[in-house]
């Protein structure tokens, strides 16, 4: 058997019946558990460490460049990433077609070192297309998914809809279900109680958050703890924070730059030496702000640049930084001494 077969298959783990409907969290057990088709796969996938959520590289054309994928890849196999995160946010996934967003899946999966995890994302506004693309990028690869809330009517998207919505995802898709709570782009979040009631599905094993809020996450982490139910940070920002209070790993932008920083930055983080991660944490912060919140996706490529990555052009309607703002950007990154 491989090496990489023999990596996957660790990372596996048959839940016991009691793993997921053992407890309520405050919410009835009628509740809880009515919602979830027995046929779910019952399997729960080790989501821990740092993921990347890596970017599309494209030509000036706006198509894909594969051969820049490729190059990117060899640079980020050599850092001990637990796997990638494909076609999320920082993928601008909102901008490629389905087969744009597929081919990635594969070619980033063909491209990957032996062990790594390929989760994609798949989520879509309608739950039919949700599942529908979620089976292809399994398909395509993919081992897990990332579901972002459907977030168009977010007026009706109350408990009842997005526990409907992921519900039967979970129930119909063949690869575990990720949450992807990311208000900055949604407008929303997706609220404690859906959390804590889909944390007890077999098919969902864990959310990416992206809101930032330490006390919503540890209060999540509390009430989730039971299930078994894995929460990644999804920001190299607060990841220190999100460690301390029970978070297994990070689906962190920054970390497609300053990769080895950041799994430092999660051993620390879990050994005794907090003042070495307190340290690196204050560190990465300017850096991670500048291409997560305050320049996005064009500042993230325009960083990959100066660290020998390719990073490129972004697709309209997003559009390159002006020479002021990557000022700007350097000088943080001065001063964090990355430059």
């Amino acid at each position: 058997m491989s090496t990489r077969v023999i990596t996957l298959a660790s990372r596996l783990f048959k839940p016991t019946s009691s793993t997921f409907c053992s407890s309520s969290f405050g919410v009835p057990i009628s509740l809880t558990c009515k919602y979830f088709s027995q046929s779910a796969v019952t399997r729960q996938l080790d989501i821990s460490g740092i993921f990347p959520p890596i970017p599309t590289p494209f030509n000036e054309d706006e198509s894909i460049a594969y051969d820049k994928l490729e190059s990117n890849m060899k640079k980020w196999n050599k850092i001990p990433f637990s796997g990638y995160v494909v076609q999320g946010s920082n993928g601008e996934c909102c901008f490629l077609t389905w087969d744009e967003r597929i081919q990635m899946v594969k070619e980033t999966k063909r491209l990957a070192g032996p062990g790594k995890l390929i989760i994609a994302g798949s989520g879509c506004e309608s739950t039919r297309d949700t599942i529908s693309l979620t089976k292809l990028m399994a398909e395509a690869g993919a081992q897990a998914v990332l579901v972002v809330n459907p977030f168009y009517f977010k007026a009706s998207m109350n408990s009842d809809a997005l526990i409907a919505h992921f519900t039967k995802v979970a129930d119909e898709v063949p690869v575990p279900v990720i949450l992807y709570n990311v208000p900055s782009n949604t407008g929303m979040d997706i609220p404690p109680d859906v959390v804590i009631r889909l944390s007890q599905h077999p098919n969902i094993i864990g959310m990416k958050e992206s809101g930032g809020d330490i006390t919503r996450i540890a209060s999540l982490v509390y009430a989730t703890s039971s299930a078994k139910f894995q929460i990644l940070a999804g920001s190299a920002g607060f990841l220190l924070a999100a460690y301390h209070v029970g978070c297994v790993g990070g689906i962190c932008g920054a970390a497609n730059v300053i990769g080895e920083d950041v799994c430092k930055l999660a051993q620390l983080s879990k050994s005794n030496d907090l003042k070495s991660a307190m340290d690196l944490q204050l560190k990465i912060v300017g850096p991670n702000t500048c291409i997560t919140r305050r320049f996005g996706v064009p500042g993230l490529k325009t960083a990959l640049e100066w660290f020998g990555y390719y990073g490129g052009p972004t697709r309209l309607p997003l559009i390159p930084l002006k020479t002021e703002e990557i000022d700007a950007m350097r000088l943080i990154f001065k001063k964090s001494l990355y430059l």
